[in-house]
């Protein structure tokens, strides 16, 4: 949900200079519309406070705000419910808290911290509470009396119970951790709140907060009057009018189910493509009511239907076989940075395992096409720096990577889907799914991490022949992707000792390139004990997730039909999966046999959890 720092001038700057590089390294422009993005009036003319328009130029770097912003100002400006429906990247963190800081500081007499939360703003992840709280801290610069806060899932409750205790004006949360101080924390003052604002949406419901969400609701005095889950809600004690909010760039159920039971007679922004209408309502599909006089401009939430994303990305799909799919991973990786050495990549794995698995692997792999370098003489096949970020990492080794990526000029992140949502990395130049997404609202959220604010993005979607129907599915809600010109990659590295055979191959996993490759890569894995141990729990974590689809995807993603064996080539194993299996099941009966021995009924899991 967040917003880069980026001006509008140097977006347009950016634009005159794109280049078609990261698909097939010609020298076409990219075309990037940025009046698609930003609004042609000024924060000032919306209705803000000056001091707060300079900081929104000087420290966020707008020259102007975009269209969602300048949509849901003035809505939240005149204290409304709201739902925002957006596509990624278009400022809706700085559309819900510049009004929020504008009303604050307007206050006759200057708020304290004694006087407790006045905003509560409910992310899914740490990395979205931490980098909601960053751009907050810069926009409240000249506004030292408004504390900004945040408390997440990883730090220390006791150090969170003192700022809580001390006062925090503008509070940013986890589902669990906030209901957790609720509950237990009895210093926690939030007479005053006003505003409760739900970032991202269909994630926090995704990662199965409903329960979280609906205590909050009730516990804060939330809950929409009248709706049948109303029943143990208390009454809100604050002064002020409360005003809630919900932003997402997908609409599902789930969302409709909250927006039903928290938002009161709310303004509909960017639903159905209707974004100069912001003073449209939303009519919500009850069965039970009858709906036939509401307004005409009434617009009904969509479950399912077009997704937003943004006009300028670039969305292709490769189709790769099973067991050629890490040789052709690293060779894109290479081909990019080779080509475009200064650029960031994002690239989304399944699991915590595989991450782990392919983090080790491209920080210690050395290559050479010629078989008769030496080892020592190997260089990296990836010199560009490389880190990883998933949930099964220390809350201290997150935030480092975090933060790392934001502000490196070039670098790779390998990451799960803890880094699909909200996110605002600067100048992420590609996206890059190795793994499946499945469902389509996350396809849609994990490209979004590039092209935001009218920048230029590409993504690239992994599929195997058997998966390639996915690509109907995605289609069904208006996204559509074009194949990559895979062989005319592969074509351009150097092979010296394959020079006159280069173009004879049909298959990609018989070019001369890849057998190189996918040589090198089994002798690597074989020749290091612990990569090999690596790469088996990657392969286990790997078809544990992959069995895991849900509903229609269930006959796309079948494990029945893949390979097994190539499965495991995919991560350099020489070993047959049934050999690999094996071991592991044979691990498992020894811990059992361990445990029952010593008395204890505890079941240890063989493979680590899929975060």
């Amino acid at each position: 949900m967040g917003t880069t720092k980026n001006t509008k001038t140097q977006v347009i700057k950016n634009k005159q200079n794109d280049k078609k590089t990261i698909a097939d390294g010609t020298n076409k422009e990219t075309k990037s519309d940025n009046n698609n993005v930003f609004a042609s009036c000024s924060f000032s003319s919306l209705g803000l406070h000056p001091t707060l328009c300079d900081q929104l130029h000087e420290r966020m770097g707008f020259e102007g705000p975009t269209l969602v912003q300048a949509q849901a100002i003035p809505v939240v400006l005149s204290g409304r419910h709201a739902l925002v429906n957006a596509a990624t990247g278009t400022g809706k963190t700085i559309a819900y808290l510049a009004p929020i800081i504008h009303h604050l500081q307007s206050y006759e007499k200057r708020i304290q911290r004694t006087d407790g939360t006045f905003a509560l703003v409910l992310v899914p992840t740490r990395e979205l509470c931490l980098q909601v709280h960053e751009i907050l801290q810069k926009l409240l610069h000249r506004f030292h009396w408004i504390v900004p806060g945040y408390i997440m899932g990883g730090e220390s409750r006791s150090k969170e119970k003192a700022r809580l205790r001390k006062g925090i004006s503008i509070l940013i949360a986890t589902p669990g951790r906030l209901l957790d101080h609720l509950k237990n924390t009895t210093s926690f003052l939030y007479t005053n709140l006003r505003w409760i604002i739900f970032d991202e949406a269909d994630r926090i419901l995704e990662l199965g907060f409903g329960k979280e969400i609906q205590d909050i609701l009730n516990l804060l005095g939330s809950t929409k009057t009248g709706h049948n889950d109303q029943a143990n809600a208390v009454p809100s004690p604050s002064k002020f009018q409360r005003q809630n909010l919900l932003l997402s760039a997908t609409l599902n159920e789930k969302v409709n189910h909250l927006a039903k039971i928290s938002l009161e007679d709310p303004v509909m922004i960017g639903i159905d493509d209707k974004i100069m209408e912001p003073t449209s309502k939303i009519r919500f599909d009850h069965s039970d009511s009858d709906e036939d006089n509401e307004d005409k401009n009434s617009s009904k939430i969509q479950a399912v239907g077009a997704y937003k994303v943004p006009e300028q990305l670039i969305q292709r799909y490769l189709k790769a076989p099973c067991g050629s799919r890490l040789a052709i991973l690293l060779s894109i990786l290479k081909h990019l940075f080779e080509r475009e050495p200064s650029q960031k990549v994002v690239l989304f794995f399944s699991t915590c395992d595989a991450v782990d698995f392919h983090y080790s692997l491209l920080t210690k792999f050395l290559f050479s096409s010629n078989p008769q370098t030496e080892e020592g003489n190997r260089p990296m096949f990836l010199g560009c720096k490389t880190l990883r970020l998933h949930g099964n990492m220390e809350q201290e080794d997150r935030t480092r990577s975090f933060q790392a990526f934001k502000t490196e000029k070039s670098a790779l992140l390998l990451s799960t889907d803890v880094s699909a949502r909200g996110l605002d990395f600067p100048n992420v130049r590609c996206i890059i799914q190795y793994d499946s997404p499945g469902e389509a609202t996350e396809y849609v959220h994990r490209v979004g991490r590039t092209a935001r604010m009218g920048e230029r993005g590409e993504s690239l979607l992994f599929l195997q022949p058997s998966e390639i129907d996915y690509l109907q599915d995605l289609e069904k809600h208006g996204v559509s992707l074009v194949e990559y010109p895979l062989v005319k990659v592969l074509d351009s590295f150097p092979m010296s000792a394959h020079k006159n055979n280069i173009k004879k191959s049909v298959f990609i996993d018989l070019h001369p390139w890849i057998m190189c490759l996918q040589k090198a890569l089994e002798s690597f894995i074989s020749s290091k004990p612990k990569m090999e141990e690596l790469a088996k729990r990657a392969f286990c974590s790997w078809v544990r997730a992959y069995t895991a689809h849900r509903g229609d995807l269930k006959r796309i993603f079948m494990v029945k039909k893949l390979h097994l064996g190539h499965v495991a080539k995919s991560f350099a194993l020489k070993q047959q999966p049934s050999l690999v299996g094996k071991s592991f099941q044979n691990q498992t009966k020894k811990r059992k046999r361990f445990e029952k021995k010593n008395g204890s009924s505890k079941t240890r899991k063989v493979a680590r959890s899929v975060k």
